[in-house]
């Protein structure tokens, strides 16, 4: 919570003159009650016409500051909470590409998403509402129930017993609000999971008529949330009425007692009418007393969250050089990447388990296995999204945790098995905002076979649908893969981006890698032995440890299990793959 009002410093001076018109409004309407209740019983049976018309513009003229100041307020209170909101959102997106895969992993996407949408929007209405109401009310409730007592102080005491029942009511009903309030939040996360799954698959669920079972699966999720919701509600909503009667039988008690003070004459109409008015500003003041915790409540339980995030560390930070090199200082060293006993873990049994090759400049090494063998581990591992739990990661000589992460970056080119495509023109895509001349993304097209259905559709300049949907999955792969190519460099990671292509263009593509790449390291992951075979080198991954690395010759001659891969998809016999694998 702290976090977030850290957000609201910049607009100290915008917040205090807010502040200032509201409270100036907020007086300015206490006082129309006192002003007519003088009037009533002072003023009016003088029979001072002309008194009576001033004080009728007195009456007026704090109409009008009271409407001012809180229009002027209010609009005030909107610009900040705008302002900071926007900031926040800003800075959580920011945080949210900064974390680490592991990070991400244990927060996961939908509530991230989450975060970023619902809990800001509480957020916004939180710190709007404080600078509308925050003052307004408590000024209205302590300065009504000060006025009564100036009109008629027997009267106010007897509705100042209610004071203390009233907050009792406030603390339990906020306390236990703040923990419904984050059950709600976590259940809404799990429909945007749900959500989020069932869009992506839409496809899939259509082409297996798995409409309804999908729609019961929503259903269950919706019918959670709308349980936590509904606890949630019942409880902050029980606040108003229950405020509401304590008071009312407050009034009916200020009215008994001040019925028989008029009757015995210490009190006067005008008074009797005053305090009414006072006790009607009260009322509404309690009842904005509440909205305000149940706002605060939901707020504050989604700031909370927001902070959750923002407050994370920085996981992934460069480790220092070692003593008597330089930050800047990288080896000089031809071995472009190193795996060195490497094993690592996402939480239960090993992905990889000590790992170990190394790749050359110029080289191309192919990685196949079975699926859930640690192929696209080996990539995270490369390129940091996550740490080895053990042993040692080297690119170009440097252990990969010494690097910025924009330096390491900057050595690879990569498509990934779920990469994407913007709702943009080929150019844009290909370019992604990296500035690449018209020559590199051109070449870059041309090397993953690319250029020829470019111009058969309408150019570079022609438009992707969201996803790339209005191209075959052939044709998007070798859009991502001239993306990977265009900006040139040292690494290139192939993560089974070849799946959608035919044969033919498939060994178009790496032919053409391998004879116009001859400085860059080629890292391609595949499912297709084919993919790799002509690969420099080739690592067999089995169930994550390194079962084979060397040519296929050399592999075909000691690796079983890359006998095993040849013959299951060349369809010899008894080459098959056991369900258990």
């Amino acid at each position: 919570m702290k976090g977030i009002f850290a957000y609201l410093s910049p607009y100290k001076l915008r917040i205090a003159l807010g502040l200032f018109f509201k409270a100036a409004g907020t007086v300015a309407e206490l006082a129309l009650p006192l002003i007519m209740s003088y009037m009533i019983d002072d003023v009016a049976p003088a029979g001072n016409a002309l008194a009576l018309g001033l004080w009728g513009g007195v009456m007026l003229l704090a109409a009008v500051i009271a409407l001012l100041g809180n229009v002027r307020a209010n609009r005030m209170a909107s610009k900040v909470a705008r302002d900071a909101t926007e900031h926040i959102r800003a800075d959580l997106f920011c945080k949210t590409l900064s974390l680490s895969a592991r990070q991400a992993d244990g927060v996961t996407l939908p509530s991230l998403v989450s975060r970023l949408s619902s809990d800001t929007y509480n957020v916004h209405n939180m710190i709007g509402m404080m600078q509308r109401m925050g003052v307004r009310a408590p000024i209205l409730l302590v300065g009504g129930v000060a006025l009564t007592f100036i009109v008629d102080p027997v009267m106010a005491l007897a509705l100042l017993i209610t004071v203390p029942v009233l907050t009792v009511i406030v603390i339990l009903v906020t306390r236990r609000g703040i923990r419904l309030y984050t059950r709600l939040q976590r259940s809404s996360d799990g429909m945007v999971r749900k959500v989020r799954d069932d869009y992506s698959g839409i496809r899939v669920i259509k082409a297996l008529s798995k409409e309804e079972y999908e729609s019961a699966g929503f259903a269950r999720v919706n019918e959670r949330m709308v349980k936590d919701e509904t606890r949630a509600g019942i409880t902050m909503d029980i606040t108003n009425p229950l405020m509401s009667a304590v008071l009312n039988l407050g009034m009916a008690a200020v009215v008994f007692i001040g019925a028989y003070r008029v009757a015995g004459g210490n009190s006067m109409p005008g008074d009797i009418i005053a305090f009414t008015s006072y006790f009607t500003i009260i009322l509404n003041a309690v009842l904005a007393v509440s909205r305000i915790f149940v706002m605060l409540t939901r707020g504050g339980a989604s700031a909370k969250r927001i902070s959750e995030i923002l407050d994370m560390p920085e996981e992934l930070k460069p480790l220092p050089a070692p003593a008597g090199e330089s930050a800047e200082e990288e080896a000089i060293s031809d071995e472009v990447i190193a795996f060195e006993h490497v094993t690592f873990s996402y939480g239960g049994a090993p992905a990889l388990r000590d790992v170990n090759f190394v790749l050359r400049r110029g080289e191309s090494l192919g990685v196949i296995g079975a699926t859930g063998s640690g192929k696209s581990t080996l990539v995270s591992l490369l390129m940091r999204f996550y740490d080895a739990d053990e042993g040692q990661v080297r690119v170009f000589g440097k252990d990969v945790r010494r690097y910025s992460p924009e330096e390491l970056k900057s050595k690879f080119g990569a498509v990934f098995q779920s990469d994407f495509l913007m709702a943009a023109s080929v150019r844009e895509n290909i370019d992604f905002e990296r500035g690449l001349s018209d020559e590199d993304i051109r070449r870059a097209a041309r090397y993953a076979c690319a250029d020829k259905f470019i111009e058969e559709h309408d150019g570079y300049e022609g438009m992707l649908t969201r996803g790339g949907a209005n191209y075959s999955g052939g044709q998007k792969q070798r859009l991502l893969i001239a993306r990977a190519l265009a900006g040139k460099p040292d690494i290139l990671v192939l993560d089974d981006s070849s799946s959608a292509l035919d044969y033919r263009t498939d060994a178009a593509i790496r032919k053409t890698l391998l004879e116009n790449l001859k400085d860059t390291a080629i890292v391609m992951i595949a499912q297709r032995i084919s993919s790799v075979r002509f690969a420099d080198k080739i690592l067999v991954l089995e169930e994550g440890r390194a079962a084979g690395c060397g040519t296929d010759a050399e592999l075909m001659r000691g690796c079983e299990e890359y006998r095993r891969i040849y013959a299951s998809q060349h369809g010899e016999e008894g080459g098959g793959y056991a369900c258990d694998k």
